[in-house]
This record gives C-alpha cells, structure tokens and sequence, in this order.
C-alpha cells in the first residue's frame, strides 16, 4: 500500500479533478524545494497547538481565577480542540513531519481531540482529492449544503456535524463501513480496531473522573470542543462552498486571505486551492505556494466574513446543480 501522500501526489497530477499540472504553474526545481518536509516547522507548530491547549485548559479548569480570564480560556481552549482538526488534517497527507510513523501518531491523537478517526479520515480525505466537489463521488457531498438561512445557521452550529459523527462512529464501532466506497473490504477490521481504541481512551477517561466527580470529560473536552465547532463549521464552509463542480480545482476550490492567528490556528488550511493542487506540499510551504499561482486562482477571497457575507446574502448560491 503506497503511503497516502504518494497517491495523492498521483492524484494531483493524472487524476481528473485537475486541470493544470503543479509543474505548468511553478518552476520544477521551486516546487521540488516546497515539498521538502522538515520535523523542525511540524514540532513548532505542534508545540505551539499543543501549548494552547493546555493554558486554555488549565485556565479554563482553576476556579480561584475570575469568570472574566476563565470564559475567554474556555472559547480558546475549544478553538484549539476543534482545530486539532487541521492538525489531523495535515499530519494525515503525511507531509506535516519527515517521519511517517510521528505523522501517523500526531493524526492519530489530534483526531482524538477533535471527535475524528483519523484513519478513518485518511481514506475519505483522500477519496474527497480524488473527487474535489463533484456531486455523487466526493463524500463531503454526502450531506448536501445548506441552501437557506436557517439551514445555514444550524450548519454552524455544528450540530449536523455532531450527529453525523455519532452516527459514523457508531457504524465503525460495529465495523459496518457499507455504502463507503472508499474503505475497501480489507481495511475494515484495523479501521474498527482503531476506532474501538480511540473510545477506549474516552471511557478511561471518564473513568478517571469519577473518582473525583469532577466531570473531567465533560467540563474539560466536550463543553469547549461544542463551543469551538461554530469557528470550524464557518471556515470549512468556505473551502468549497459556492464554488464550481467542475472537475478543475483552480475553479471549485477556495482559498481565503484571513488573519495570520486564523491561519495558524489552521495549520495553513486556507490556503486551500494550493494544498489541493499540490497535496505533497508540507503546511509550511503553501505561502510560498501561494506566491505563484495566485493569479490563476478564481477563488481568491478577502476574509472568511467576505465570503459568508455572499452567503448570507444569497444561501442558494451553496446549492449544488440537480444530479
């Protein structure tokens, strides 16, 4: 089994949801330089993730410290849970860190943090490269987009999301992976395995709490990661929403010029036309990216408020064309 960056390099570069080569829009020799991967900008970030994380938390958790330093520790700490997401994310192309295995285990635990498996995730991400918004191949399609205000705002919420989690892992929990053409037959006992230990740690956590009857699970994970869905439902909706299903990413994909803090917190992910481009490219590189190919990009947008204002104003732009 090829690792998964090595397909998606494949994909990037033969499969149909691409119409230009990464080497028709940068020099061979600069795009070989980008796609070095280096520990030193993963342990950073990392760290740095990490470290939120835990000050949100113990902030969050010490009630001698006032409602006015606890409740922004709290929105923090969420943030940083849900967006261990993109850690997920990136550590699952496998470019976030030279080392296959640390990349694998930082996936593997940020998808813990944030409600993802993250092997499972690996191969639906990779089936949604394949099939970048196309309707009926990329199963982030499966659920169809919001086309009204108030489908709109629930879809922020996250509360979709959480029931389409409890649901997916409820499924992988008895390792009923049907009607998933992108989990093959013979990765299911291992995506089962790997989902019954991830709710291992859960239970022991609880477990660990009781004895305290401090709620540990509750007050110091599934409050803030709630709380810290909305930020992550408002920047994924941007990634391809309202864009073309045409099979070309230059033109169904988004990237957003957002805030340095905002693009940190997302490991880079909004600069999304390039990762989709040029899915072998580390996070740390896709400013550079960037630099390149700016000018060809359809979606180039000021801000995720700029986007959501469009979509605000007009819900139905997010529909997808009738099958």
């Amino acid at each position: 089994m090829h690792g998964v960056a090595g397909i998606l390099r494949s994909v990037t570069t033969s499969q149909p949801a691409i119409k230009a080569a990464p080497a028709e829009l940068i020099p061979a020799e600069t795009l070989s330089e980008l796609n070095l991967r280096r520990d030193g900008a993963g342990w950073w970030q990392l760290a740095g993730h990490g470290g939120l994380i835990l000050v949100s938390g113990l902030i969050w958790g010490d009630a001698r410290l006032p409602w006015a330093l606890r409740l922004p520790a709290l929105l923090l700490l969420g943030w940083g849970l849900a967006f261990a997401f993109c850690a997920m994310h990136e550590c699952g192309h496998r470019t976030a860190f030279a080392s296959r295995r640390l990349n694998d285990a930082v996936a593997w635990w940020a998808g813990v943090l944030s409600f993802y498996n993250a092997d499972f995730y690996r191969r639906y991400h990779q089936w949604h490269h394949r099939h970048t918004h196309q309707p009926g191949l990329d199963p982030e399609l499966e659920d169809p987009p919001p086309t009204s205000r108030w489908a709109y705002l629930l879809e922020l919420s996250g509360l979709p999301w959480w029931i389409g989690k409890l649901r997916s892992h409820a499924a992988g929990l008895r390792g009923n992976f049907s009607g998933r053409p992108y989990i093959p037959a013979e990765a299911a006992p291992a995506l089962r395995r790997s989902i019954r230990l991830q709710f291992a740690v859960y239970g022991l956590a609880l477990l660990l709490s009781i004895p305290g009857g401090n709620g540990v699970l509750f007050w110091q994970w599934l409050l803030p990661l709630a709380l810290g869905q909305p930020l992550l439902r408002f920047v994924l909706l941007a990634e391809h929403g309202g864009c073309s299903t045409a099979a070309d990413v230059l033109r169904n994909t988004r990237t957003t010029r957002t805030l340095a803090p905002l693009r940190w917190l997302m490991w880079n992910m909004p600069f999304h036309v390039e990762h989709h481009l040029m899915a072998s490219i580390p996070f740390h590189a896709l400013p550079a990216a960037h630099g390149w190919i700016a000018g060809r990009l359809e979606h180039n947008d000021p801000g995720y408020l700029a986007v959501h204002r469009a979509f605000l104003a007009d819900p139905s732009r997010l529909a997808l064309p009738p099958a």
